[in-house]
């Protein structure tokens, strides 16, 4: 084969898997987006500003070095000066790239300067990451609540068909206004996450033990969508977010049914529940908190997690059962729940997990979790 083909071939393996993306990924981009806030549209400007003069730069070396190969090449005669050096030329490439250098720290120093003005916020809300769900308290008002992943199991298992929002979909998303500033106090529970949402260009990690802040202003109501962007463990890619921004009237409203599903909350704890009310409500819960690990059979991942199917655990003394749940398991990957879920949750998630896959545990009331948390 001549060398002709073969740098063909070459060429032809090298650039085809570069087509076959193209076609994979129709919707593809490399760029940033201008996004939805003053900040990410400054962002996005810096970004086209740097990346011009950067391949400003590109096109004059690269172009005076192959000219240079090109038309002082050994073939045409050309013989190499000799010399030591050039104050000329010292002092020009000291010079231009300090002037270029200039040029681009005084608007990134701008941009940064107002991202970091964290000041005259209206809106304080502490944003904990846990492994896989976001905690939203508002601290200016009297809501926390929890937002966990809601895109149907089935998806994931590739059992149906994957949906618009695949893996970027919430039960319940965080609720700000428009046109408002609103400041983020951010730390984590266990591991170190981050809460990136591109529209708003907010990326800032959440550290046990720290709190890191940032803050956003979106022009306009609508939803936008984020995840977290660090590699936090097993199921790093089912933590989404889901920012619901909307006009100032609506927002007042949503406190309103905020406020008025905690007055509902308070009088199902003090419900009688059945034990098949309990079932069916607890494999809700479980399906949203418990099934990543303990799988939807109760088998577990042997060696990692626990199987739930016929252990003493289960069928034995509920109180070490309510423990573990409430308390979770220091050393291991098991959470507390006492805090992310309701005593109306946690009775039924545990009832669930006592009388499901054959278990004979039996039922757990709500006015014993109650009394073990304290009477609360």
């Amino acid at each position: 084969m001549s060398s002709y083909r073969r740098a063909l071939l070459y060429a032809g393996l090298f650039f085809a898997p570069l087509f076959c993306v193209q076609q994979a990924n129709a919707d593809w981009q490399l760029n940033l987006i201008e996004g939805a806030t003053e900040i990410s549209r400054s962002v996005y400007s810096l970004h086209m500003v740097i990346f011009y003069i950067c391949v400003a730069i590109a096109v004059v070396v690269f172009g005076v070095m192959f000219w240079s190969i090109f038309w002082h090449r050994k073939s045409r005669g050309a013989k190499a000066a000799h010399f030591h050096e050039s104050t000329f030329i010292e002092v020009l490439w000291t010079v231009i790239p300090v002037i270029i250098l200039v040029s681009m720290a005084v608007p990134a120093s701008s941009t940064l300067i107002d991202m970091y003005d964290k000041n005259n916020s209206e809106l304080d809300i502490q944003i904990t990451g846990y492994q896989w769900k976001w905690r939203y308290q508002y601290l200016n008002h009297d809501i926390d609540f929890f937002s966990n992943l809601s895109t149907p199991r089935e998806q994931i298992n590739n059992a149906e068909t994957k949906g618009e929002n695949y893996l970027l979909e919430v039960d319940q998303p965080l609720v700000i206004p428009a046109g408002k500033k609103v400041r983020f106090l951010l730390t984590s529970n266990d591991v170190i996450h981050s809460w990136w949402v591109p529209a708003l260009a907010v990326k800032k990690d959440t550290v046990p033990g720290f709190i890191n802040e940032a803050w956003t202003l979106v022009d306009e109501p609508g939803i936008y969508r984020g995840q977290c962007a660090e590699l936090c463990g097993r199921d790093h890619g089912f933590m989404p977010i889901v920012v619901d921004v909307r006009s100032q009237a609506d927002f007042d409203l949503w406190l309103a049914e905020q406020a008025s599903l905690k007055v509902a909350a308070q009088q199902s704890a003090e419900k009688a529940w059945t034990q098949e009310e309990l079932f069916a409500r607890g494999e809700e819960v479980y399906q949203t908190s418990c099934l990543a690990c303990h799988q939807a059979n109760g088998q577990g991942i042997p060696g990692v997690f626990p199987g739930l199917v016929g252990t003493e655990l289960m069928q034995g003394d509920p109180a070490g059962h309510i423990d573990a749940v409430v308390n979770g398991r220091s050393g291991t990957a098991m959470q507390a729940f006492g805090e992310q879920l309701s005593a109306v949750d946690l009775a039924a998630v545990i009832t669930y997990e006592r009388t499901a896959w054959g278990n004979q545990g039996g039922m757990v009331t709500v006015q014993q979790i109650q009394q073990l948390l304290g009477g609360e």
